[in-house]
């Protein structure tokens, strides 16, 4: 297929819908020209208690070049990235070269850039089959394993450590602002944020969840007196975690240190996702255990709650535990998958207009 005069802005509009941390879209675009750009990349670490080092950051910009990748296809581009070496880990710049191929097919993950969402709710717990897992392994790429968890007993347990690690995750000071800033409240869709209608809790827990979140004092004394996590926890961890048709992890054959490698993730991630969506599949990201347990392993303070530490270093050993062979190290992504209902509230994006740098 030869290229358009101009299918740069047509590719941004699609490479837009990459997906990232609570919807940041840790990202702008600059045009250089009609085969050229260069996306202006930042994480959000100074103020992100899960954006461990940056690196979920990183991996929500290698989805976001793999998802420019696959648009460009359908232009007859060939998309080449280089990172400027005198950019900093917390701004990487990219350069991106939009080179002519006549030969190109349009990738077959096409379509399914704008389908793939977020379920925060229950799935139906048949087993995946092998064709999908075959499919899925192959999105991958021959560098990353999958390793699933099925069956009653596999999802009770990190249906289980996902209750747990809620826990922490609604009870961390650290963690409340976050909460705070990324719900858009009263919403189903939102461009720049998560639509509390997207959680997965009921109205009359959603409701009242709105009013304890207005400040920390509330969720203060609701959790230490009225154990006000325990709800949220059932609904959006335990339940959902029990019924899905499995928990997978994404493991690198070696353990990610470096921007690259987790940009590398990344990129392997979102064709894992999109191929998912092909199949018919939802699909829910679950990483706290995984950043909780490495700030442990680094023995690195991450909160001012007491507990919070030896918290984590419990659940990452019950993490290391369900991956065995000392694998936890070399996951770069946690989840649970399954068929099941498309969502009916999700995060939008930013126009590009507002994403574009001048």
């Amino acid at each position: 297929m030869q290229p358009t005069s101009q299918p740069i802005t047509d590719i941004l509009e699609l490479a837009r819908w990459a997906p990232s941390g609570d919807n940041t879209q840790p990202w702008r675009f600059e045009i250089l020209d009609e085969l050229h750009l260069i996306v202006h990349a930042f994480d959000t670490r100074d103020h992100c208690i899960y954006d461990l080092d940056g690196h979920p950051s990183q991996i929500a910009l290698g989805a976001l070049l793999e998802t420019l990748a696959i648009a460009a296809s359908a232009h007859g581009l060939l998309a080449e990235f280089g990172r400027r070496p005198d950019s900093p880990d917390t701004h990487p710049d990219y350069l991106v070269n939009l080179i002519p191929d006549s030969q190109l097919p349009s990738d077959p993950l096409l379509p399914y850039i704008k389908q793939r969402s977020v379920q925060r709710r229950s799935m139906h717990t048949n087993v995946l089959t092998e064709p999908q897992k075959k499919a899925l392994q192959s999105a991958v790429g021959k560098y990353y394993t999958i390793r699933w968890f099925e069956g009653w007993m596999h999802r009770w347990q990190m249906a289980n450590l996902m209750f747990d690690n809620a826990k922490l995750r609604l009870t961390l000071p650290e963690a409340y602002s976050v909460h705070r800033d990324i719900i858009e409240w009263k919403a189903r869709f939102s461009e720049d944020r998560v639509p509390d209608q997207s959680l997965g809790l009921d109205a009359m827990t959603l409701k009242l969840m709105h009013w304890v979140m207005a400040s920390w004092q509330r969720v203060l004394f609701f959790n230490t007196y009225l154990a006000g996590h325990i709800v949220p926890r059932i609904e959006m961890d335990l339940l959902p975690g029990l019924f899905c048709a499995a928990h997978f992890a994404i493991l690198a054959d070696e353990a990610p240190t470096t921007i690259d490698h987790y940009v590398a993730a990344g990129r392997a991630v979102q064709r894992f996702w999109l191929t998912a969506t092909s199949l018919g599949l939802q699909l829910q990201p679950e990483m706290t255990p995984v950043i909780f347990g490495r700030y442990a392993r680094d023995d690195r303070v991450f909160s001012r709650l007491p507990g919070a530490m030896e918290t984590a270093t419990h659940l990452g050993a019950r993490l290391s535990g369900l991956l065995q062979n000392n694998a936890v190290e070399r996951a770069v992504f946690l989840g649970r998958i399954g068929n099941g209902r498309s969502v009916a509230s999700r995060s939008l994006r930013l126009p590009i207009q507002k994403l574009l740098q001048l």
